[in-house]
């Protein structure tokens, strides 16, 4: 009997840039550094990462590229059409790309494990109970 594997699926807001992801996240959470604040518009970005090859994307991209906290490059794809946030990392050539939950069909299927750059956390955003917690990225 074959294995059934977990699969997400999601797009942005007019469905223009679709994603499908297979297994299990690599990692959960949520960020709440001014960039994701910012490109969220929003107090935080729930997040989940998956390996480059259990993701397949379609459709167009739209990118904005920024420094990370480590200095290294980072990049947000957005639909060239709705202009909805859809997910971190450069197709082809990074080994792994960050979903942002929002964009998930069920987005019930999301389950945070940690929350990152809480230091950036605005007063008005609560922490979940019990979630660990790091001040900035943790090692």
């Amino acid at each position: 009997m074959g294995e059934t594997r977990v699969r997400y699926t999601g797009g942005c807001l007019c469905g223009a840039l679709r994603y499908e992801a297979e297994g299990e996240p690599l990692f959960t959470g949520y960020c709440y550094c001014a960039d994701c604040r910012k490109a969220s518009g929003s107090g935080f970005i729930p997040f989940m990462g998956f390996a480059s090859s259990a993701v397949r994307f379609s459709g167009e991209t739209r990118q904005f590229w920024s420094k990370s906290y480590r200095g290294t490059d980072s990049v947000r794809n957005f639909c060239p059409v709705c202009g909805g946030l859809v997910f971190g990392g450069e197709v082809g050539k990074d080994d792994s790309h960050t979903i942002y939950a929002g964009s998930l069909d069920e987005p019930s299927s999301f389950r945070p494990q940690i929350a990152i750059f809480t230091r950036n956390r605005p007063a008005w955003v609560a922490l979940p109970p019990d979630l660990p917690a790091f001040d900035t990225m943790p090692d």
